[in-house]
């Protein structure tokens, strides 16, 4: 049985477990062992999670059989009319199942239930997910680079679906 269900701070480290478990198979030929763990350890401590639901970010985790295999990571209001995915990750062995699919769509379908129209996020510019997106109806908007501190600088695309 599969489920898709929204998460507080008490359950962040489900989020946490899920992107110790992508990362390193979705970012390990993008980014340098280093950028990777300084990453993780400034956006993925449970504080650091717990700080963004503090701003607005709201967190999903889809499960199977009471498994966690995937999460989705939201917020409204950062742009007008609009849905920001923040955070999208399946587990690798999970992948190719539709569960990115089905969290998209729980997006989406988000999205449609807070009167919005659109539903944008980031996507680093040689993340091989860029395709799965563009498969999924979205376009890049525009390019984007980030500063995110010690010399590293995250190189995005920010794509965007209108609904």
């Amino acid at each position: 049985m599969e489920n898709i269900l929204e998460i507080g701070k008490k359950d962040l480290n489900i989020v946490q477990k899920i992107v110790f478990g992508t990362w390193p198979v979705a970012y390990g030929e993008i980014l340098s062992q280093e950028q990777l763990t300084y990453m993780l350890n400034k956006f993925y401590t449970i504080e650091s999670l717990e700080s963004t639901i503090d701003v607005g970010h709201r967190y999903f985790i889809y499960s199977e059989n009471d498994i966690p295999l995937g999460f989705l990571g939201v917020q409204a209001g950062l742009e007008p009319d609009s849905l920001k995915i923040h955070k999208l990750y399946v587990l690798p062995e999970n992948q190719g199942k539709n569960i990115g699919l089905k969290l998209f769509q729980y997006a989406e379908n988000l999205t449609k239930s807070l009167n919005l129209s659109r539903v944008f996020l980031n996507v680093n510019r040689f993340n091989k997910a860029k395709n799965f997106y563009e498969k999924i109806g979205m376009n890049i908007c525009k390019v984007e680079d980030i500063e995110i501190g010690n010399g590293y600088l995250m190189e995005d695309f920010v794509m965007e679906k209108n609904l």
